[in-house]
């Protein structure tokens, strides 16, 4: 034999040491709120311990909403129970140490745990799972696997141990541990008085008891997040001299806000959500830093694939990641929505990654997306309206959504999806580029609000687009907008406000030269007249017929005549006034215009009221405030039936039914922000109507 000979003989691991680890990190503050969580894994763990075999718990919810806490109290709580002892694993340590850290490594970990040296830890997964059935199989141990991203990093690592509990925490894709046994649990960001009472506990409840509406604007900024929360009380904890006060005027403003929450570089609300964001593919990650920037609340798959330039099935399979990781919510009515402190690291992500051209690109495919869907619901529910955009080329490139059998309602559509145009209207506004597509969007928009009257809204979004169409240069578009505007602007008692905008509107009208457009001004100008001199109302809406019927515009005629014979009849002709309204009414039924031949309805009851006609009076309101409300027109019918509750308690009528229908008024009225609400729950508190 030439030379020696190596060999290497591998012990069995040791078996006659016991080590009950106790690993889970210790609470270091008072643990607040979560009992109902806390119950319910103790209801899950409760037949366990009666030998029923092994319990498993997936606990999900976004970063920083103290997943980790929850457990931590939990198996301190429990410390009798698990008599083998607990363990755990933090896959964002594992993934920090080495790339591509598994089950296998979480493995190891256990193994490590349980008293195995590195030197008898098996090399392959298989094996090692193997041995780790095989020491817990008569131990009850409680293994908590924490920011684990992936569910197959999970299951295989079920202790054997009767009574024995896993417990896992992470995002939301790990949906698909159920079929695997798991019991799955939405952690919720924290109710108001639990923040309140977690600040309070971190930086002194005399503090908070001191200023506690700085303190219900800190916990409102910080959307209940214990991680935030926590970051918020170190600030004031650390500078004394930091007031509630100072900090929530500070966070107030959103480009400052997850700067200011932060007390360093790896104690911050952003350093949490990157550990997340930095798991993310590609295409998801891209996603999560467009979506940051939509100046929307909440976003539908279309929008999300407007945004990113995404077909549709790559937008669902990005979407299903980003709500996997539980960055993103997805709502009941199936839109997407992000928590505000998310949404400004996902929009700091951006302004990090993308390029500066990025941004305005993106609002401009937002813009024109909604801009088509919410002309398309106008016409759907208007077709004869005036419009001064000319959108038939945009238009004939999009498939009408409204026109499908299962279509949504257009008017719920444009309500579910009310604030965020609103919200593009505003980003929108402030780029050069786009002041046609603002001023379009705003006129398009309108139609909602003539059914349900947001009065602070339909405003706000009158004035941007009538600013755009002024800075674009359309006289016709501004004439429009701006004597639409003096609508809300009216409702809200802002009566010089709305008569400056029909001078300008008037202005912009004669300007443009456009009949049609001209006689709309002067419609409104005859409306802002009806509260003071219906003679000039009169002349007004006369100016308005005439002007419709020499552009041949038949609609806007009968509109006119409704209004002359509502003024003919406030003037004290109200049998003049009948003769012009039933034969606006034949008009706009002849034109299938339901809405508006309801509103003369409405007006005739009215007229029938003041030449003593009670019974004719009563039928022809209820008839009108029923189909207003057939035809979801709110705000006019709350005004029938506001004058049908008058008739009935002059007349001595049905006063509980009277009662109703002012009820009735007084919900929209406040649902629409109006300022007749106050009259109307003064006159009920007064006992009117009350029998």
């Amino acid at each position: 034999m030439h030379g020696g000979i190596t060999y290497t003989v591998r012990q069995a691991p040791p078996t006659g040491v016991r080590v009950t680890p106790d690993e889970i990190p210790p609470l270091t503050v008072r643990f607040i709120n979560r009992t109902e969580n806390l119950a319910d894994l103790d209801g899950w763990l409760a037949p366990r311990e009666h030998g029923a075999g092994v319990g498993f718990a997936v606990l999900h919810g976004p970063p920083g909403v103290g997943k980790t806490a929850l457990v931590t109290r939990w198996a301190e709580q429990g410390r009798e129970r698990f008599t083998g002892g607990q363990i755990y694993v933090d896959f964002a340590r594992l993934r920090g140490e080495a790339a591509g850290a598994d089950a296998s490594e979480a493995a190891r970990c256990c193994l490590r745990s349980l008293g195995v040296d590195d030197t008898y830890i098996p090399g392959s997964f298989a094996d090692r799972v193997r041995l780790l059935r095989s020491l817990t199989a008569d131990r009850r141990l409680l293994i908590f696997l924490d920011n684990v991203s992936d569910p197959g990093q999970a299951a295989a690592l079920i202790p054997k141990g009767k009574g024995s509990f896993l417990v896992v925490a992470g995002g939301g894709g790990l949906g698909e541990l159920a079929l695997d046994g798991a019991r799955l649990m939405a952690v919720e960001p924290l109710d108001r008085d639990s923040a309140l009472e977690l600040l309070a506990d971190r930086c002194g409840a005399e503090k908070v008891a001191a200023d506690p509406a700085s303190a219900e604007r800190l916990v409102e900024l910080c959307g209940g997040l214990p991680v935030a929360l926590h970051v918020v009380a170190g600030r004031l904890v650390a500078r004394p001299r930091l007031t509630l006060a100072a900090l929530a005027e500070e966070l107030a403003a959103e480009p400052r806000r997850l700067a200011g929450m932060s007390l360093g570089k790896e104690r911050s609300v952003a350093a949490a959500f990157d550990l997340v964001y930095r798991e993310l593919a590609p295409e998801p990650a891209r996603l999560y830093r467009l979506m940051g920037w939509h100046p929307g609340a909440t976003f539908d798959a279309g929008v999300a694939a407007v945004a990113a330039g995404l077909d549709p099935r790559r937008t669902a399979e990005a979407l299903e990641a980003l709500t996997g990781a539980s960055l993103l919510e997805e709502t009941p009515d199936g839109r997407f929505r992000f928590h505000d402190l998310v949404r400004l690291h996902a929009g700091d992500r951006a302004t990090e990654e993308e390029g500066p051209a990025e941004r305005p690109a993106l609002l401009r495919r937002v813009t024109l997306h909604y801009l088509a869907l919410t002309a398309l619901a106008d016409r759907a529910i208007r077709l004869d309206r005036l419009r001064i955009a000319d959108l038939d080329q945009l238009l004939s490139t999009v498939p009408d959504p409204f026109a499908a059998p299962d279509a949504p309602r257009p008017v719920d559509w444009l309500e579910a999806e009310h604030r965020n145009i609103l919200g593009v209207l505003r980003a929108a506004a402030r780029e050069e580029a786009l002041q046609t597509e603002v001023w379009q969007l705003a006129e398009a928009f309108t139609v909602l609000f003539l059914h349900h009257r947001h009065l602070g809204d339909w405003r706000e979004s009158l004035e941007l687009g009538a600013a755009a169409a002024a800075e674009a240069l359309v006289p016709a578009a501004e004439a429009r907008l701006r004597s639409l505007l003096s609508r809300p602007l009216m409702d809200l008692g802002e009566y010089d406000a709305a008569r400056r905008e029909l001078d300008t509107a008037q202005a912009c009208a004669e300007i443009s030269g456009d009949l049609v457009v001209r006689a709309s001004v002067q419609e409104f100008s005859g409306r802002y007249w009806d509260r003071t001199d219906p003679v000039r109302a009169m002349e007004a809406y006369r100016s308005a017929l005439d002007l419709n019927t020499a552009a041949d515009e038949g609609r806007g005629a009968a509109i006119a005549a409704y209004f002359l014979g509502c003024a003919q009849d406030a003037a004290g002709s109200p049998r003049e006034a009948l003769d012009t309204l039933h034969g606006a009414h034949d008009q706009l039924l002849a034109r299938k215009d339901l809405r508006m031949a309801a509103r003369v309805r409405v007006a005739v009851g009215i007229a029938h009221d003041h030449l003593g006609e009670t019974d004719e009076a009563v039928r022809a309101l209820r008839e009108g405030a029923a189909a207003l409300r057939d035809q979801e027109a709110t705000h006019y019918e709350a005004q029938a039936l506001v004058a049908l509750a008058g008739i009935q308690e002059r007349a001595q009528g049905d006063l509980r039914e009277a009662r109703t229908h002012l009820e009735r008024a007084l919900e929209i009225y406040e649902a629409g922000g109006s300022p007749r609400a106050a009259e109307l729950r003064e006159r009920l508190a007064g006992g009117d109507a009350t029998g």
